[in-house]
């Protein structure tokens, strides 16, 4: 488990420091509805990388208690009314509790707004992803990062970030020399990479590069400790047993040799 081991002790380093919210955590309110007709994720490629991308955020956020991940859930941001909402892929509320679980997140109940929003390009959402809610997210709600994703294979690669300046304004994010952009808020590295069933899909690092696993390599990682300490202990075994044989042969040994010295001893003396 040595990996994992030092996996969490990393995590502990990296975490974010955040204030939790003012608000308290709001279930659902009477007249803000909680769903449309809209499916939740557009293709199987947006299905595959909403599932690994939610579970790796909330297996590495688990061990700290305020960070709600909400998944295509509505998002009212103006009390009051209820045509001001969104619903994001993906969002990261650091500060606001994980339970109980929300139908809608109500950004003045909470007292908080996402910190970090995910949103993975449609045909039907590219357009509105890319324009319109760059101002929505980030100057109408406060989300201080935004990010788009392009996860399906066969489509040109698009991954773009931004956030608000210091003077307020939204500006794009810097990619390094691969590509990846920094969340600043997260702590994390995010970059894509190939999967299986041409899935470009989107993953989330430590800053020293370190990958977060999904559930899939964690499970493997841990089998692969499980055989390793298994191996171990199947080795001790052995050189335990060998030193048992050993310590037979040496008692065997000296045995004979006190057998032989009696033998000696019982013999006629030459000179009488």
């Amino acid at each position: 488990m040595g990996a994992l081991n030092g996996f969490d002790f990393k995590r502990k380093k990296y975490m974010p420091v955040f204030p939790r919210a003012t608000g308290k955590p709001t279930v659902y309110i009477e007249g803000y509805p909680s769903e449309d007709d809209e499916p939740m994720a557009a293709t199987g490629f947006h299905g595959v990388q909403i599932r690994i991308f939610s579970d790796q955020l909330a297996r590495y956020f688990s061990t700290e208690s305020p960070v709600y991940i909400g998944i295509d859930s509505f998002i009212y941001y103006y009390e009051g009314d209820r045509t001001k909402f969104v619903a994001p892929d993906i969002y990261v509320v650091l500060g606001a509790e994980k339970f109980p679980e929300r139908r809608s997140f109500y950004t003045w109940t909470e007292g908080a707004v996402p910190t970090v929003v995910f949103e993975f390009l449609s045909d039907s959402t590219a357009a509105h992803d890319r324009g319109a809610k760059l101002r929505q997210y980030l100057l109408d709600i406060g989300v201080a990062e935004y990010f788009i994703h392009q996860p399906e294979g066969d489509k040109p690669p698009e991954f773009h970030g931004w956030h608000r300046n210091p003077a307020g304004e939204i500006e794009g994010i810097p990619p390094d020399a691969e590509g990846g952009l920094f969340s600043h808020s997260l702590n994390l590295w995010l970059r894509w990479e190939d999967y299986p069933g041409k899935v470009r899909l989107l993953r989330p690092y430590l800053p020293d590069g370190t990958p977060i696993t999904t559930s899939t390599e964690e499970a493997q990682l841990r089998l692969e400790a499980e055989a390793r300490a298994q191996q171990a202990e199947a080795r001790a075994q052995q050189a335990a047993a060998r030193a048992q044989q050993e310590k037979q042969r040496r008692q065997q040994v000296e045995s004979e040799l006190e057998q032989l010295r009696a033998q000696l001893a019982a013999l006629p003396d030459e000179g009488s």
